[in-house]
This record gives C-alpha cells, sequence and structure tokens, in this order.
C-alpha cells in the first residue's frame, strides 16, 4: 500500500500524469484490485488514445474477468494505435495477445 499512497500523492500534484495513473494502475493489479485499476486504466486511454502502454494491461483485465467481447475490443483499439504511432513492437505484442484470445 505504500506505493500505492505515494502514486497517489504524486497525482494530486499532477492528477492528469498518464505515467503515473499507470503506474497506479499496475500497483491496484499486484494487489489484485481490478475496479480500481480498470477505471485509471479506461481514464487514460479515454483521454489520450495515443497513451498505448494501457491497452494490453486494460485488454488483459478484461479477459482475466471474463469480459471477452470487451477484452477484443480494447486490443482492436490498441493495435489500430500502435500502428498509427508507427509502434511495431506494441502492435505485436496486443496482436499476440489478440490472436491467443480470438484463435
Amino acid at each position: 500500500m505504500d506505493r500505492i499512497n505515494k502514486l497517489k500523492e504524486y497525482l494530486k500534484s499532477t492528477p492528469n500524469d498518464n505515467f503515473l495513473q499507470h503506474a497506479l494502475a499496475l500497483e491496484y493489479v499486484k494487489i489484485g484490485d481490478d475496479w480500481e485499476a480498470r477505471k485509471l486504466f479506461e481514464n487514460i486511454l479515454n483521454n489520450d488514445p495515443k497513451y498505448v502502454g494501457s491497452y494490453y494491461h486494460l485488454a488483459k483485465l478484461l479477459e482475466r474477468n471474463f469480459e471477452t467481447k470487451l477484452a477484443i475490443e480494447w486490443y482492436e483499439k490498441g493495435m489500430a494505435a500502435t500502428k498509427e504511432a508507427g509502434d511495431q513492437h506494441s502492435y505485436n505484442e496486443l496482436q499476440g495477445a489478440y490472436e491467443d484470445l480470438v484463435y
């Protein structure tokens, strides 16, 4: 919880910092609080669809919680965003996870 509290403290001064929100979401995933993590990942991606690092983690979280249709949608959005950004590495990760789920 100490890391969570530190990240929350940092976010007080920069509440729209995607990196800090993403880091906080990952901490919530670590402790099994998928609801809080999901809210943060969705907030990041709804406000900044170019923040490609959160697509994979949000889709995996949804997949883990048996929200397959929604996970597929986020994988697809992520693949489109990474393709647009020219981020082949992230695209390949998303595509691999997507194919594992769909096929």
